[in-house]
């Protein structure tokens, strides 16, 4: 069995991956708050972490991941989102009707960048039954109190029972107090006590929490904090302790951190998950992406309008961008950057449709096992995209076990369709005009496909490349190169 590594945020090492059960490989990532369009940012852990399941079912089974992503439908920005859209109807009814809105969006966003669907997708308003419950056995062990606050009564977590506190962040508690810039609110016990529970007002929405502590029962009519969520969902499809937690870097405090802080001291674990892995941030062009910057983009305006770039992108050139960088190190998305993922996936395409018009069924029905060399060593995807453009050169000349190499890959890695002929001859012929500064990339993999025709002497496809270009304009030149007398194909604009 192909041997995993993975770099673990919780050790701060890269360590061999071995699951609790192999049987039922488990994995939980945290999914978006439904109360806007998922931007750009909440693309790159939906895609990181698809990658990660598809390589999980490659090696133990696809019958034997769980994967969980949840959605959190239940959050003050939700329902502020709703009382703004929606004046007019009762909260709960704007409520349902903004997350019911962005979630499905959120589904046909991700669908569009090759994402598979997770095992489980757990909403958050599904699961209050059991936050209550989890609530009220961190009250009986002592590891939250009930207080009433500026806005309220509330159930707080009292981060001085749990003596590890700040493990995964690396925050030593101690520190987070000497640093404190404000006071300690009166109804904490320590600045970095965070809500389990809240009391809502009348107009808000809430649930009847019933808690007791010391011998008395106290009735919140009030919503979960967000923390609690997440340590609920993946308890009741994952256990108590399972294999994989991700997410993005923002995420590990203070999230993450009192996530862990809950589920070890309910379940009196020392692990809630035993591998935590967290992709890096994201930038565009150049700066922190924000409304007031004017630079914040979403996953929807991308594939559907022109506004980054001039153009709509397809799913497949936004995975690729996300994925020719490192998952642990920092993006900045920019045109320059999709241009580059465009002309890769091109050239792709095009050798992935010349591969199965070659080889045909044999290829599409009995493909080999795909490169996962790098994959399985803390995702390198980079390399693996590197390694690519060899194993797709030996294919197009001849080389069978390349070929099925070759498709296998793209497929592992969540490119399984990219027959795409008539919609490269379209897409050349729109970036052609101006001569754009496109077009050489585009054009190398174009001539890159037409030389290994020419070197496995399949003179129909290199023909067929050279005539379509032709009718779109552009001429190919062959001659020599002086020095070493290979073939050299050079390029004009016919006017």
């Amino acid at each position: 069995m192909t041997e995993l590594k993975f770099w673990n945020t919780l050790t701060r090492a890269k360590e061999e991956f071995t699951p609790i059960d192999p049987d039922n490989v488990r994995m939980y990532v945290c999914g978006p708050t439904v109360y806007d369009y998922a931007h750009i940012g909440n693309a790159r852990p939906a895609i990181v972490f698809d990658v990660l399941f598809r390589l999980l079912r490659h090696v133990y089974g696809e019958d034997h991941v769980t994967y969980v992503r949840n959605l959190t439908d239940v959050d003050d920005k939700i329902n502020a989102r709703a009382l703004r859209d929606y004046p007019d109807l009762p909260l709960n009814e704007a409520i349902a009707k903004v997350t019911e809105k962005t979630a499905d969006r959120y589904h046909k966003d991700v669908a569009a960048l090759g994402c598979l669907p997770p095992t489980h997708e757990p909403r958050a308003t599904a699961h209050i039954d059991g936050m209550i419950r989890m609530i009220q056995r961190l009250i009986d062990k002592g590891n939250a109190y009930v207080t009433s606050g500026r806005e309220g009564r509330e159930v707080l977590f009292s981060v001085g029972s749990m003596p590890d506190y700040g493990k995964l962040s690396n925050r030593k508690l101690e520190d987070q107090q000497a640093g404190a810039r404000i006071a300690v609110e009166d109804h904490k016990r320590n600045a970095a006590d965070f809500v389990l529970w809240k009391e809502s007002a009348s107009d808000e929405p809430g649930w009847d929490g019933v808690f007791t502590e010391a011998g008395e029962s106290v009735t919140i009519h009030g919503r979960p904090g967000w923390h609690i969520e997440c340590s609920v969902m993946s308890e009741h499809h994952l256990g108590e302790t399972f294999d994989i937690h991700g997410g993005g870097l923002d995420l590990i405090f203070p999230h993450h951190e009192n996530e862990i802080a809950q589920s070890c001291c309910a379940h009196g674990n020392d692990r809630m998950a035993n591998l935590w892995m967290h992709n890096g941030f994201l930038q565009v062009e150049g700066r922190k992406m924000s409304k007031s910057e004017g630079n914040f983009v979403t996953i929807a305006e991308l594939l559907e309008t022109e506004k980054f770039g001039g153009r709509k992108w397809p799913g497949e050139v936004l995975r690729l961008a996300m994925l020719m960088t490192h998952y642990r190190e920092p993006i900045d998305f920019s045109v320059k950057r999709l241009e580059e993922a465009h002309s890769i996936w091109k050239k792709f395409a095009d050798w992935s449709m010349s591969i199965k018009s070659q080889y045909g069924s044999e290829i599409t029905f009995e493909r080999a096992d795909p490169i996962v060399e790098y994959l399985a060593d803390d995702l390198a995807v980079y390399r693996t995209l590197s390694t690519l453009n060899d194993v797709g050169r030996a294919a197009l000349a001849g080389d069978m076990l390349k070929a099925k190499q070759f498709v296998s890959t793209l497929a592992l890695l969540g490119f399984e369709n990219l027959d795409l002929e008539s919609q490269r001859i379209t897409d050349l012929s729109q970036h052609v005009t101006g001569l754009s500064k496109f077009v050489p990339v585009e054009m190398e993999g174009l001539i890159d496909q037409r030389l290994a025709f020419i070197a496995a002497k399949n003179w129909a496809e290199a023909d067929k490349i050279r005539d379509e270009l032709l009718e779109q304009g552009i001429q190919l030149k062959d001659g020599k190169d002086p020095e070493t007398g290979e073939r050299v194909t050079t390029w004009e604009v016919k006017r």
